[in-house]
C-alpha cells in the first residue's frame, strides 16, 4: 500500500474522534443512568440504536474517502460457530419459559454483533487503504473506557450517593453504585489498562499513558473488584513476558510480586467484606452453582430453559440446598448450561476454543497481543458475573469486537468496477506501489 497521503490526516483524525465518542456512548448504554426503569430503558434503547447507525455511517465515509468494502474471511470457525451459538438462542424462544424476555436479550445480543462488524470494519479498511494511519483500536478502546471511569470517578465527590454501592450492612462502599455493577465496571478499568499498556510498546506519551493507568487501576481498587484485581495482575505478568529488556523484566516482576500481597489483603481478603470463607465460597455462588446442576439443569439438560432463562420462573433458588434466588448464574459457561442446555454448552466451547486459537495464530503480533490482553479481564469476569455468554453487558460488546478483529480481512483482489471507484477517489494509488492493490 502507498504511504499516508498528507491531505488524509485531517480526516483520520476525526475518524478516530468519532470512533472514540461512538464506543463511549456506547458503552454508556449498558449503564443505568435513571431509577427509573422507563426512562432508563428508553436511553438504554436509544443510545445502543443510534451508535450502531452511527456507526455504520462512519463506515460508509471512510468508503466514500477511498476505501473498498470487499471483505474476506480468515479463522472462519469462530464466527461460524458464534453464528451457531445465535441461530440455537433464537430457535430457543420457541420454548422459553419467557419469550419476550428471550427475544429481548436476544435481539440487543444481535444488535451489538452488528455493531461489532461495521466498527471493526472501519479499522479493517483504514489499515489496509490509509497505510502508516495513526488510527488505532487500543487507543480508541482505552480512550473511551477512560472518559466512562472518569465520570465516576468525578461522580463519587460529587454525589457519593449515587456512585457508591453499599455492601456488607453498609460497612464496604464500592465505586458503581447501581448504575453498574462494581465487578462489571472493575472488568472495564482492566480492559482500558490492557489496552493503553500498548502506548508503551510504541513509546506513545508514555508518562501522560501512566497517569491514565493510575486512575484507572486507583478505579479498580474503588470498586473492590476481586476479579478486577486478578485480571490486572495476569494483564501485567502477560505484557512483561513480551519485553526483551532483561532489566526491565526483573525490575517489572519485583513490582508485581510485591504488589501481590497488599492486593491479597485489600481487595482477596477483605477485612469488611466476608474475609477468607467469602472468597473460597466464592461469595456463596458454589452453593448456588451446585444447586443448579443438581437441581435445575436434569429439568432441561439438552436444550435449556430458553435463552437466557435459567429455570421455569423468573428466579431460582435451591430447594434441597439453600442459596440466594437470583435471576442468573454468576458464571458465563453454567448461564449457557441452564439456557441452552449441553447442545448450547458445546458450541460455545468449542467456539472460545476456535476463537483463542484464531488469537494465537494471527500473523500480526500487535493483533495477537491485543486480543489476548482484553480477553484476559472478560473471560476472569465471565467466571463470577454476566460474562462473554450471559445477559447482555459490554463484555459481550468486546468479546464481539474480538471474533471480527481476527476473522475480518480485506480481499485484495477487486472487480473493475471497484478499481474504478478507488482510482477515481485515490488518483494517487495509481501508481506501481497501488499494484497491491489491485
Amino acid at each position: 500500500m502507498p504511504s499516508l497521503a498528507p491531505d488524509h490526516t485531517r480526516f483520520l483524525r476525526m475518524v478516530s474522534f468519532w470512533l472514540t465518542i461512538i464506543l463511549f456512548v456506547k458503552l454508556g448504554g449498558f449503564f443505568t443512568w435513571s431509577n427509573n426503569i422507563a426512562i432508563t430503558r428508553v436511553i438504554k434503547v436509544i443510545s445502543r440504536i443510534a451508535m450502531t447507525g452511527s456507526i455504520w455511517y462512519l463506515y460508509r465515509s471512510i468508503i466514500g474517502r477511498g476505501a473498498i468494502a470487499s471483505f474476506g474471511w480468515q479463522h472462519s470457525l469462530s464466527p461460524l460457530l458464534y453464528g451457531a451459538y445465535l441461530l440455537l438462542g433464537f430457535i430457543s424462544i420457541l420454548w422459553s419459559t419467557d419469550p419476550g424476555y428471550s427475544g429481548l436479550q436476544w435481539f440487543m445480543d444481535f444488535e451489538a454483533l452488528v455493531f461489532c462488524y461495521y466498527f471493526i470494519a472501519c479499522f479493517i479498511l483504514i489499515d489496509y487503504f490509509f497505510a502508516g494511519s495513526a488510527v488505532k483500536m487500543y487507543h480508541v478502546i482505552g480512550n473511551a473506557v477512560m472518559m466512562m471511569i472518569a465520570i465516576f470517578l468525578v461522580g463519587m465527590y460529587v454525589d457519593p450517593d449515587t456512585f457508591y454501592r453499599l455492601t456488607h450492612g453498609g460497612e464496604e462502599a464500592r465505586l458503581g453504585g447501581f448504575i453498574m455493577n462494581p465487578n462489571e465496571l472493575g472488568m472495564l478499568c482492566a480492559v482500558g489498562v490492557s489496552c493503553f499498556i500498548f502506548n508503551f510498546y510504541r513509546k506513545h506519551r508514555v508518562v501522560w499513558t501512566a497517569v491514565k493507568i493510575g486512575l484507572l487501576l486507583w478505579a479498580i481498587v474503588l470498586t473492590g473488584s476481586r476479579s478486577s484485581t486478578i485480571g490486572c495482575l495476569l494483564i501485567a505478568f502477560f505484557h512483561i513476558r513480551q519485553s526483551s529488556n532483561t532489566r526491565l523484566k526483573i525490575l517489572m516482576y519485583a513490582g508485581a510480586l510485591l504488589a501481590i500481597p497488599v492486593a491479597v489483603n485489600t481487595l482477596l481478603i477483605k477485612e469488611h467484606g466476608g474475609g477468607l470463607d467469602e472468597v473460597m465460597s466464592m461469595t456463596g455462588r458454589l452453593p448456588f452453582w451446585q444447586a443448579l446442576l443438581t437441581e435445575g439443569l436434569p429439568k432441561a439438560p439438552f436444550f435449556g430453559f430458553g435463552f437466557m432463562r435459567i429455570a421455569n420462573t423468573d428466579y431460582f433458588q435451591g430447594e434441597h440446598i439453600f442459596t440466594y434466588a437470583a435471576k442468573m448464574t454468576h458464571n458465563t459457561f453454567i448461564q449457557v448450561l441452564m439456557n441452552l442446555g449441553f447442545v448450547g454448552f458445546a458450541i460455545v466451547v468449542f467456539q472460545l476454543v476456535f476463537t483463542i486459537r484464531g488469537f494465537m495464530q494471527v500473523a500480526e503480533r500487535e493483533k495477537s497481543l491485543i486480543c489476548v490482553g482484553v480477553l484476559i479481564p472478560i473471560m476472569i469476569n465471565s467466571f463470577t458475573e454476566f460474562g462473554i455468554f450471559g445477559e447482555t453487558n459490554y463484555g459481550i460488546l468486546f468479546y464481539q469486537l474480538l471474533i471480527f478483529y481476527i476473522s475480518l480481512s480485506i480481499n485484495p483482489r477487486l472487480t473493475p468496477r471497484e478499481k474504478l471507484f478507488l482510482f477515481r477517489r485515490r488518483p494517487e494509488l495509481k501508481s506501481e506501489r497501488a499494484g497491491r492493490v489491485a
